[in-house]
């Protein structure tokens, strides 16, 4: 990519030439005041600074449902800016940042501490999930209502981290936010049944004696929670779903017409618990990589819909609480910077499926209405730039995270972010942050 500047009189915005738009044969976009003005072959805008993107492929700009950007309490790990910058290095406009910070993000003053962050970084535009019980304890709903009409506007609340297990208490939450068309995004864990778990239960875990971490304790949640917001009418989203049983209870709900929507990770479509062999505790993670015929199952699930986007689940760990033995290190891994390359080399150029299950779909899920749509004249000029045919090994050091728990240190993947634009202001050019 190579960026100049139109001749004559000086004016504002961008003139991006030859960008292959998702669906479409290969157009200008200019840019001004934050919106995309034009499009066509061969526009003319005097002054505008001018980037080709001949070979470039423009996807509407990225959007994260799970992530999280620790953000009050564990500056060490991450911070708000930090981790918008990594997110816009993968090609994001746009985050939803989880509620397990400390102080937890389960008032109204802490969500808005969070959403002005994300405003003063402007490199993504950040928008907080609520916690759904105070101090994420599972025994009292936190102030849904406060935090719905806060400056944050927060619509979707999750326990992330932990399963609001109290099938009272989750009826309880699904009827509150049906009022305001919110959202509760469950972390789908029996506890009782992972109490000790180290890694999914199978023959990996007893070669390697670990406790295992068993399928059913994410199956049995979801039965349960396709139920009651069957019965509630009200809206679910089911966070990192793992595995293939998980997949036919979504399916049977969906076929039931139960308003629920299911998310995969990229590290759940790519690796396998035999990474747990090596004992490396950069591939602890929860819920925990599960076997290949899971993976076979997630995969063909997300072309089908039945899942119906990938949210990393970007998870930063200071070094102390990665680099020790297994049982101790938390789990959680990287995932902002190296999404849509893992996603391309699972499903390849698929470009109107990612998309679909990458921007459009978490947008929708969200209500972000400025994010998740096609480049085109009068909307937001919210895009990001990928080059296709560029490959790139990952180097831990060269990530713009504060943390280095990447599970895919050393592997070379397809795709490499070029640009990503958030409202007509490049955060990335050339590959680099603007700042």
């Amino acid at each position: 990519m190579t960026e100049s500047t139109a001749g004559g009189d000086t004016g504002p915005g961008y003139l991006i030439r030859g960008a292959r738009v998702v669906g479409a044969e290969p157009t200008d976009l200019l840019i001004s005041d934050g919106v995309v003005v034009e499009t066509g072959r061969r526009l003319d805008a005097r002054g505008a600074r001018v980037v080709d993107a001949d070979g470039l492929v423009a996807l509407p700009g990225l959007v994260d449902l799970h992530t999280h950007l620790r953000e009050p309490g564990r500056e060490d790990a991450e911070t708000v800016e930090s981790g918008s910058r990594a997110a816009a290095l993968g090609g994001y406009t746009a985050v939803c940042a989880m509620a397990n910070t400390s102080p937890v993000a389960d008032t109204a003053g802490v969500v808005e501490q969070v959403w002005r962050l994300g405003r003063e970084a402007g490199l993504v535009d950040v928008q907080p999930i609520g916690a759904v019980t105070v101090g994420l304890a599972g025994e009292h709903l936190a102030e849904l209502g406060a935090m719905a009409e806060s400056a944050a506007r927060v619509r979707i609340f999750s326990d992330d981290g932990h399963c609001v297990a109290d099938p009272r208490l989750m009826r309880r939450a699904l009827e509150y936010v049906k009022a305001f068309d919110g959202v509760i995004a469950q972390h789908a864990e029996e506890p009782r049944l992972t109490e000790g778990a180290q890694m999914h239960e199978g023959e990996v875990s007893t070669r390697l004696g670990l406790t295992g971490w068993p399928a059913v304790a994410e199956e049995a949640i979801i039965a349960r929670d396709v139920l009651l917001a069957e019965h509630v009418g009200s809206r679910l989203h089911v966070c990192h779903l793992s595995t293939a049983g998980s997949v036919e209870v979504l399916r049977h709900a969906k076929a039931r017409g139960v308003r629920v929507t299911a998310e995969v990770t990229p590290h759940h479509l790519l690796l396998t618990d035999e990474r747990a062999a090596s004992y490396d505790p950069v591939f602890k993670v929860n819920p925990p990589l599960r076997t290949g015929a899971d993976v076979t199952a997630l995969r063909e699930a997300l072309v089908e819909g039945i899942i119906d986007i990938v949210a990393t689940d970007h998870a930063p760990h200071a070094l102390e609480d990665k680099e020790c033995e297994w049982g101790y290190a938390r789990p959680g891994m990287l995932g902002l910077e190296t999404a849509l390359s893992v996603l391309l080399a699972v499903l390849g150029e698929r470009w109107e499926l990612i998309a679909e299950r990458m921007s459009r779909t978490p947008a929708r899920i969200a209500g972000l209405a400025e994010h998740g749509r096609n480049p085109a004249p009068g909307l937001p000029a919210n895009l990001t730039l990928v080059d296709p045919a560029a490959r790139r090994t990952i180097e831990p050091g060269e990530l713009a995270s504060r943390s280095r728990n990447t599970p895919y240190a050393g592997l070379t993947l397809p795709g490499r972010i070029v640009a990503t634009f958030l409202r007509g202001e490049p955060t990335v050019l050339d590959g680099k942050a603007v700042r």
